[in-house]
């Protein structure tokens, strides 16, 4: 890789295995919300990570359910750093 194409590489951690994201996105018009949520009963070497995506009414609430889906905890770091690069904004949120 040339010098170049090292300077446009993004840098931001993808955190570690032990701290897997944990909390809720909003996208920028605000009409989705997802969740990541650590699956309780996957082992610690093969943590897997819950992502659960809503519709929101008009003040950002879950309204209706849209897909769920189980990653690895490096897929869900990457979804999660992809979605903060797209504008999406962590908000207060439980899940549940």
């Amino acid at each position: 890789m040339s010098l170049e194409g090292q300077r446009m590489k993004p840098n931001f951690s993808f955190g570690c295995s032990t701290s897997p994201p944990n909390g809720c996105l909003l996208n920028p018009e605000g009409s989705r919300l997802i969740f990541f949520d650590e699956c309780k009963n996957s082992p610690k070497n093969n943590l897997k990570i819950y992502t659960h995506i809503f519709y929101t009414d008009h003040i950002g609430e879950p309204a209706g359910f849209k897909s769920s889906e189980i990653l690895s905890i490096d897929a869900a770091w990457g979804k999660w750093h992809e979605l903060h690069k797209k504008g999406w904004t962590e908000i207060s949120h439980d899940y549940g």
